[in-house]
């Protein structure tokens, strides 16, 4: 098996998300050795005569990397041979798909309402001559601008508006055309959403995020089907030198095992908060406006959300009257860090506007909903809001 493939068909195709991420990537057992073997810290290997063997030199392959990418592949596409390659951060990843894939006078098709860093990358590409186009992530607006693109980059849902798009119709469109699809999957995680079997040909995400869960590692991954562009990605990841370190893939790895535990919990949780916070705005308070979820019935994404996406994700966004409003409230949660992440099991919650580079109000409040007993959760977020009332 490849670097980074994921298993091919077998009698396990059907079995539960579970117990898919507390296996995904194990080696074959051995006796007396451990379960998920330890992290390899090797710069180069031995390596007599012709270089031939899987490992060879430190930036270019390592035994770690290769359970990961084993297992972020058997949840990206069970069942399906797919390749995945990891780096050292999401927009690693992100930079490795565009760059490897894009050359001068091509045209690109981005998100303008997507990361906050994607305006940067917008800026180099267009000094190497690449022609980007951005369109809204709503009612699939990416397709007004999708002819002649050799790459559309999609983000759904978009960070932080949660807006969704229709993956299966903006690839078929694309594809059509001879574009190619990448998918930011980093909101929905692999147990949310699966790209690939949408019709993407890259399910690329920051895997710092919900992946990982603990808001301790900076990571990320690309996977894709097809191996020659999978051997372009990889071959990016050896000249940009953006690796991951063992320990940070070691950890990864071992994280992965209570995905489906943190995104259940965290996913049930966040439902919770925005129907109380949908109950708030219903009862006459009118501090809360403009509340975002896709899994709430009257949300605007929730229709085309609920054909593709299995789970609604851990985030939740709702804006304040204005910037003071919204500081006092993340100043008096007592149970949710103000930081700038989300997906983790802690609660997050941060004022977007503060970075300068989203197009939301001053009170826009981006909440990453953690893993904590939700009447507690709850109970902490209206208490702040009625106490950050002037």
């Amino acid at each position: 098996m490849e670097h980074g493939t994921g298993a091919g068909p077998g009698p396990d195709d059907e079995i539960g998300d579970g117990t898919r991420a507390v296996r995904a990537g194990l080696p074959e057992p051995v006796k007396y050795e451990p379960t998920m073997p330890g992290p390899v810290f090797a710069a180069h290997f031995h390596l007599p005569g012709e270089p031939t063997g899987p490992y060879t030199y430190g930036r270019d392959t390592n035994p770690t990397w290769t359970h990961l990418e084993r297992a972020i592949g058997e949840l990206e596409a069970p069942g399906r041979a797919v390749e995945t390659v990891v780096f050292a951060s999401g927009m690693a990843a992100i930079s490795a798909v565009l760059f490897s894939q894009l050359r001068t006078g091509d045209a690109v098709v981005l998100p303008d309402d997507g990361y906050q860093a994607l305006p940067l990358v917008r800026e180099q590409l267009t000094a190497y001559g690449i022609e980007v186009r951005t369109a809204p992530t709503a009612r699939d607006a990416q397709l007004d601008v999708l002819a002649g693109a050799r790459l559309l980059w999609i983000e759904t849902p978009s960070n932080p508006g949660l807006d969704v798009c229709d993956i299966r119709r903006l690839a078929r469109a694309a594809h059509e055309q001879g574009a190619l699809v990448a998918v930011d999957n980093t909101l929905a995680t692999p147990l949310g959403q699966r790209p690939l079997e949408l019709g993407a040909d890259f399910s690329v995400a920051s895997d710092t995020k919900g992946m990982t869960g603990h808001g301790d590692i900076l990571l990320g991954h690309v996977t894709c089907e097809d191996p020659e562009l999978a051997a372009g990605v990889r071959g990016w990841r050896k000249i940009a030198g953006a690796i991951p370190g063992p320990m940070e893939a070691w950890l990864a790895h071992r994280s992965l095992a209570t995905l489906h535990l943190r995104v259940d919990r965290q996913c049930a949780n966040a439902l919770l908060l925005a129907r109380a916070l949908s109950g708030r705005a219903l009862s006459g308070r009118a501090d809360v406006s403009g509340l975002r979820y896709p899994g709430l019935p009257d949300d605007p994404s929730h229709a085309v959300a609920s054909t593709q996406m299995r789970r609604y994700g851990c985030v939740v966004s709702f804006v304040l009257p204005d910037r003071d409003h919204a500081e006092r409230f993340l100043d008096g949660l007592r149970l949710v860090d103000d930081a700038t992440s989300f997906g983790g099991v802690r609660s997050t919650a941060e004022r977007r506007g503060r970075w300068g580079g989203d197009a939301v109000p001053e009170g826009f409040v981006r909440f990453s909903v953690g893993a904590e007993d939700p009447e507690d959760l709850i109970a902490d977020v209206l208490r702040a809001l009625d106490e950050a009332a002037p």
